[in-house]
This record gives C-alpha cells, sequence and structure tokens, in this order.
C-alpha cells in the first residue's frame, strides 16, 4: 500500500474513533436495579416541613422509573448488612444529628468506603455537625442563610450531566446556604449569584461567603473516601417538589450517583471507628 493510502486510512480510522467516543451516551442507569434509601430523621431543632413532600416526589419518581425506595427515620436501619441492599442513600432535609450510636456512624462511612452513593437535599449540610468525616463528606456545615426571597442560581460547569435542560441562570425563590469549614474536593456544578440576594443583609453575606465574591456554591458533587457524593442546598421551599424543573435538578443528581455506584466491595471499607483518618 502506498504511504497516501496509509494516511487516508489512519485519518478515517481516527476519525471513526473519535465520532464513536463522542457518539456515546452519559453513563446510563438500569434503574429496576437501583433500591434506594430514603432516611428523613432530624436531631433536636428544626424541622423543614417540606420533608414529606420530598418524599411523596422521590416515591413518585420511585414509580415513573421503576427504581425500589424504602423510607426510614429509624437509625437503626444502619447496620452494614441493611445497608448493602442501596444503590445509594438519599437524606433529604435532615438536620443535626440523625444517629443514635457511633456504631450507627461507622455502618454509614463504612458503606461509603465501599462505593456507596449519597445524595443529600437542602440542608443536609446541617446534619451531625459534629462529625468531621461527615461534614467533609457533603461539603461543609450550615452556617447560615439570609431569608427566603427570589435569587438567581447560574450553572457553572455547563458539560455536567445534572445540569443538562436546566436553565443557564435558574431564577426561583429560595434559601442560599452559606457553610463553614468548606471542604476542598467538592466540584461546584451550580451557584448563587450573590448579586440577586436582598441587599439589607448585604455585610453579612459577605462575611459569611468570604472568600467568595460574587458566586456561591449551590449544588456540588465530589468523589470521597471511596463513594459518588452529589448535594443540592436548594429545595427550602415544600412547593419546590411539586416543580418539574427542581424534580429534574434532583433526579439528574440521582441519575449521576446511581451511574457512579453500581457495586459495593466491602474489601475497601477500613473504618473502625467514625473518626479514622482519611488515607
Amino acid at each position: 500500500m502506498k504511504p497516501l493510502s496509509y494516511f487516508i486510512l489512519f485519518c478515517f480510522l481516527l476519525g471513526t474513533l473519535t465520532s464513536y467516543s463522542y457518539a456515546q451516551p452519559a453513563n446510563t442507569v438500569d434503574w429496576k436495579k437501583v433500591n434506594v434509601l430514603v432516611y428523613t430523621k432530624n436531631g433536636k431543632g428544626y424541622v423543614h416541613d417540606n420533608i414529606p413532600h420530598a418524599v411523596k416526589a422521590i416515591q413518585k419518581l420511585s414509580q415513573e422509573k421503576g427504581f425500589k425506595v424504602d423510607v426510614t427515620d429509624d437509625p437503626a436501619a444502619f447496620t452494614e448488612q441493611n445497608l448493602k441492599k442501596y444503590t445509594f442513600l438519599m437524606f433529604p432535609s435532615t438536620n443535626n444529628d440523625v444517629f443514635d450510636t457511633d456504631e450507627q456512624r461507622v455502618a454509614f462511612r463504612r458503606y461509603i468506603e465501599a462505593g456507596g452513593g449519597f445524595v443529600g437535599l437542602h440542608s443536609v449540610t446541617g446534619t451531625e455537625r459534629n462529625w468531621k468525616w461527615f461534614k467533609q463528606m457533603v461539603g461543609g456545615t450550615f452556617l447560615w442563610h439570609p431569608t427566603f426571597q427570589p435569587i438567581k442560581v447560574k450553572v457553572m460547569d455547563k458539560a455536567h450531566p445534572t445540569v443538562q435542560g436546566l436553565p443557564e441562570v435558574w431564577e426561583r425563590a429560595d434559601e442560599c446556604y452559606f457553610l463553614k469549614e468548606l471542604y476542598p474536593g467538592i466540584k461546584v456544578v451550580m451557584a448563587h449569584d450573590l448579586s440577586s440576594l436582598d441587599k439589607k443583609e448585604e455585610e453579612k453575606i459577605k462575611s459569611a461567603s468570604a472568600p467568595f465574591a460574587d458566586y456561591y456554591p449551590a449544588a456540588w458533587y465530589q468523589n470521597f473516601d471511596g463513594g459518588t457524593i452529589w448535594i443540592t442546598t436548594l429545595g427550602h421551599d415544600k412547593l419546590s417538589y411539586e416543580d418539574p424543573i427542581f424534580m429534574k435538578h434532583v433526579l439528574q443528581g440521582m441519575h449521576f450517583v446511581a451511574s457512579q455506584s453500581k457495586s459495593l466491595n466491602y474489601t475497601k471499607a477500613y473504618a473502625t471507628t467514625k473518626d479514622n483518618p482519611l488515607p
């Protein structure tokens, strides 16, 4: 074969392979093989009235998509044997201490280490505020939020599957959660436009949002200690769970976590206490 023919063949094969790679769909999920544990316990303190609405919306998604869902507020569900059943765990607006024992915390942590997934909604960053590992997993711990108000939320990572089809600038009524102990491993996909917040709390917002100036994380993901984590701080209003755009946001987060959490491998779980240092 002549050199020119080799070159033409090489270009054809390269183009074919490149086209094939771009033609591949995003990670697919066989929802009929997905099993979700929705955990709703709250500790002492504020309890969101959106929780039953979130549960109802998730149950509706399970009927539409075909995945299994168990709902509980009983921390006794957190045993290693029981958690092995689940593709991912979902905490809708949990707050404060939600486990009764450190054994339950260790079971939760080992599940994540084994490759389990986690989806957290709204006030989940206010959960287990005295447990360092959990705070790192969810990306930080709750500090403060301005009053519920109209806000703008901007897509920061247009290529990420969890934001596909969402408004690039999403105008909605919600709360802007500020965190302390923000964990640097998170990858932000959506952010609050701080300029859209009510100016009457401007100085407090500047203090709480530091070192950020213009935008502040609203939704993110991370691969943390073996597991896949997706968090949205949106969803304060119970009516959000009847909003098709918001539920698309939630479903795409669930889809992303499910696509990354297809099997558990407990040989990778190493924690013997809730506070074992990260590798």
